[in-house]
């Protein structure tokens, strides 16, 4: 242990060191993507009551998510969307959705759709990535 400590070694224990805590602080930071399949039962607790996942699905008190993720906003056919929604515009992307789920009111004032919002973070990044899954 003392040959390890000498003054010409020390630099090369503290890279060691340095290096591990790097290594440790990487596999530590949240990944980016979130769990689909967690992400579905998100859906089921959260969204379905409103909302369909399937294919050419029914209204419910909100449109279809088949398809979400790129789809232009306010674009299913047959469903009464508010004036705010049409005016949002643009395309259903995941950082959109990231935006709006939180805080649906907040992001587009005047949305029929009334829910709260998924708080939390986890659960925001595992819905998108099932929604994602919804082609």
């Amino acid at each position: 242990m003392v040959r390890l400590l000498t003054p010409a070694r020390r630099p090369r224990l503290a890279l060691i060191l340095a290096s591990g805590l790097v290594g440790s602080l990487l596999s530590a930071a949240p990944a980016l993507a979130g769990d689909a399949a967690h992400g579905k039962s998100v859906f089921a607790s959260q969204c379905s009551m409103c909302h369909s996942p399937a294919k050419g699905g029914a209204a419910i008190m909100g449109p279809s998510l088949f398809g979400i993720v790129g789809r232009p906003v306010a674009s299913v056919s047959g469903f009464a969307y508010s004036p705010s929604m049409k005016a949002y515009g643009g395309a259903w992307s995941e950082d959109r959705l990231r935006g709006y789920l939180p805080a649906p009111a907040k992001a587009v004032p005047g949305t029929k759709m009334m829910f709260a919002g998924v708080k939390n973070p986890a659960q925001l990044d595992d819905l998108i990535a099932y929604l994602a899954t919804l082609k």
